[in-house]
């Protein structure tokens, strides 16, 4: 049914109504991808994804400015939160709109040292998160972290 055959068969607040809803439901749905500079255009994903008032940021890991996994939990905890605060910060959102955290451990028990670095990066109230020990990550990494953030 065409718009104006639409508005003759219906109540002009019934098509205001669903124009407005039809609308919102749009906006919501668009997608916009969110990449740091230098992110391999040959990989199948996105760094992060805004969709509405949400964004999905998808696993980080602990690389320096060549391209290679920095050394120890530490430094690739440090360098894997400091891509996702980039991350966040280029979709306009910032770390305390961080509202789930998912940590995935080569090794369970770098869990302490992990969290060390983990705490400086997330203000209170501090994000729900999950931690688990993965059986391997890809490229051999310690660490990988994912998070959800809403406005």
């Amino acid at each position: 049914m065409t718009n104006r055959r639409l508005s003759a068969a219906l109540p002009a607040g019934m098509v205001l109504c669903a124009f407005v809803l039809g609308a919102t439901q749009s906006r919501a749905q668009e997608h916009r991808a969110v990449n740091l500079p230098g992110a391999s255009q040959n990989l199948p994903f996105s760094d992060g994804i805004v969709a509405g008032n949400t964004l999905y940021v998808a696993g980080q890991q602990g690389t320096g400015d060549d391209g290679k996994l920095k050394e120890g939990i530490d430094d690739q905890t440090e360098a894997t939160l400091e891509h996702i605060r980039q991350i966040v910060t280029k979709a306009g959102f910032k770390m305390k709109d961080v509202v789930t955290v998912s940590v995935y451990l080569s090794d369970i028990s770098d869990f302490a040292a992990m969290n060390k670095v983990y705490v400086k990066f997330f203000p209170d109230p501090k994000p729900a998160r999950t931690t688990i020990q993965a059986g391997a990550l890809v490229n051999g990494a310690k660490v990988e972290i994912s998070v959800i953030a809403a406005k």
